[in-house]
């Protein structure tokens, strides 16, 4: 099974954050601009939190709330859920699914190194299978 090392070495490794006192329209252009579904909330390099489309659309749209003035603080998540970059894909599938996030920082000796999105799991995991079908191809017609 692929560890989330060997996944986040295979994709850029470019951090979105924002700050916590910054305005939450700011988060939603950020994400906007990067193609991202949410950010990492820092504070002078600790990962304070995380704000996704969905905190937005649940805690500012629906409570009516006006994304100019509502800092990331009042609707990020946290704390976080973050994993090691040796777990396995597989464990950061049952996480996500248990925990209905989309979302998982990698922290590696208390530095955030990336963040795996469950698109990126199963990209992985429909590429290990791909393999695996192609192994048994070559192995009954071989």
């Amino acid at each position: 099974m692929v560890s989330v090392r060997h996944l986040l070495a295979s994709k850029k490794s470019i951090l979105f954050t924002v700050a916590p006192d910054a305005p939450v329209l700011e988060a939603v252009r950020s994400m906007a601009e990067h193609g991202v579904g949410a950010l990492l909330v820092m504070r002078e390099g600790t990962l304070s939190g995380i704000v996704s489309e969905r905190d937005y659309a649940r805690k500012v749209v629906l409570h009516g709330r006006a994304s100019a003035d509502t800092p990331v603080a009042q609707i990020m998540s946290s704390p976080v859920l973050t994993i090691s970059p040796e777990a396995s894909v597989q464990h950061c599938m049952v996480l996500m699914t248990e925990r209905r996030i989309r979302h998982l920082p990698v922290v590696e000796g208390g530095r955030v190194i990336g963040v795996v999105s469950i698109g990126d799991l199963v990209k992985s995991l429909i590429e290990d299978q791909q393999r695996t079908i192609e192994q048994l191809e070559s192995y009954i017609h071989g």
